[in-house]
């Protein structure tokens, strides 16, 4: 169902879960849009993603700065703050916090799987 009125979602109401050292939480999925954020501590990383059935993944680095790996095409690129990256449907990824603070990446995928 679309949602049509406006909606808070608090910080202490997000699903919470751990892909490998990555905390993530899920806010919200519409038919529309998934929405989330993901912290990783110093050397810390997540788990591979397999990537998604037919969204386009958008990662915002909101604080500190990660290398996201991309398996498929042995690719590592720098995100620092400030930074986003598209991820296409069906592209593998994982993330590594190289920076030396906590580091808070916020994701959006559209359509939502």
């Amino acid at each position: 169902m679309y949602m049509s009125e406006v909606r808070i979602v608090r910080k202490r109401d997000a699903r919470n879960f751990m892909d490998e050292d990555e905390h993530c939480r899920h806010y919200m999925t519409t038919e529309k849009i998934t929405f989330g954020t993901s912290t990783l501590l110093p050397g810390k990383h997540g788990g591979v993603d397999p990537g998604h059935k037919t969204g386009d993944e958008i990662f915002f680095v909101a604080k500190g700065g990660v290398i996201i790996h991309f398996p498929k095409k042995g690719r590592y690129d720098l995100l620092e703050e400030g930074d986003i990256v598209v991820i296409p449907p069906g592209e593998p990824h994982q993330l590594f916090n190289t920076s030396e603070q906590e580091t808070v990446v916020s994701w959006s995928l559209a359509p939502p799987d």
